[in-house]
């Protein structure tokens, strides 16, 4: 049920494509990594201070995707939906090269990215991995959204979204990453309200957006040929993002994590509150033949390290 020793890939792995919100072409490879590296972008675009470490404390904006950056304010955008088919394939160690500051968004979903990782091997490292066990229910507020985790014994979540439009609507589906199918959720498009994107590209965004990487509803009509992937696209969406960004903690959640009207911004709050002041809600743990084993401070004292 749970990989015991950290995974890096086991050859390398290029991607190409448009990115979101910058309109560029972006050229991304991934190399393998050694134990406890963690997940790493490179900018090679750029010859110092081009590393960035994929950690909740490094997001500078969570405006639209989530990015990174560095202190001497070299950034990496749009990084979740790789990041999500990091966690989802168990990758703990990784270096992201990339020729641009975006991540591209491919077809909107990760399901370009999953489709490549599956065709190469993974590579098990000689170090434990480890996880965050949540011990008591924890819950965080930023006006109607709230993330809310209690224990459990892997990464589950119940996400509910509410929105006017009455093609997206009050979606809410339960995803339990270590049983369920997850084919949906990895396949699910970035959405946007066609009424919005005029207000989104005079922000100097989406300017690589079209129907080809993204969900379009014009009032009570999708605008994409073909419509919708699965009936739950929208919130399936919204899974897919939430798994990207906890990913950003440093570790695995096994935590059964109930989300309302939640995005980017409210899970990064959520991990900065909850790792930096209730350390007494989780614990750090790694698995030995099935059972695990408490890490502490004592002798594991660097607690939020990065790795997924």
């Amino acid at each position: 049920m749970f990989n015991h020793f950290q995974h890096t890939i086991g050859s390398p792995l290029g991607f190409e494509g448009i990115a979101l919100h910058s309109g560029q072409n972006v050229k991304v490879k991934l190399l393998p990594a050694h134990q406890d590296a963690g997940i790493v972008f490179k900018r090679i675009d750029l010859k110092t201070h081009n590393i960035i470490k994929a950690n909740y404390k490094n997001v500078s904006s969570a405006t639209l995707c989530t990015t990174l950056e560095n202190e001497f304010k070299i950034k990496v955008s749009t990084v979740e939906h790789l990041l999500a088919a990091l966690y989802i394939k168990g990758v703990d160690n990784v270096i992201i090269e990339m020729d641009g500051d975006e991540v591209p968004i491919m077809d909107g979903s990760s399901k370009d990215f999953l489709d490549a990782l599956s065709k190469i091997e993974m590579k098990s490292l000689k170090i434990k991995k480890k996880y965050i066990k949540i011990l008591e229910n924890f819950s965080f507020s930023d006006n109607e959204k709230t993330i809310n985790i209690e224990p459990s014994d892997s990464f589950k979540v119940d996400f509910e979204l509410n929105y006017k439009n009455k093609i997206i609507g009050n979606q809410r589906n339960f995803i339990d990453f270590a049983k369920d199918s997850l084919d949906e959720v990895t396949s699910s498009r970035t959405f946007c309200l066609y009424e919005d994107i005029e207000h989104i590209k005079k922000l100097g965004l989406a300017k690589g957006g079209s129907l080809e990487n993204a969900v379009v509803v014009d009032h009570e009509k999708v605008l994409n040929k073909g419509g919708l992937r699965n009936a739950n696209e929208f919130v399936n969406h919204k899974i897919l993002d939430l798994a990207g960004d906890f990913i950003l903690s440093g570790y695995s959640f096994l935590g059964h994590v109930k989300c309302i009207k939640g995005g980017h911004h409210l899970s990064n709050l959520f991990l900065r509150d909850l790792l930096n002041k209730n350390s007494n809600k989780f614990e750090i743990i790694e698995f030995e033949n099935n059972k695990k084993t408490t890490i502490t401070s004592e002798n594991y004292p660097s607690q939020i390290a990065v790795n997924a």
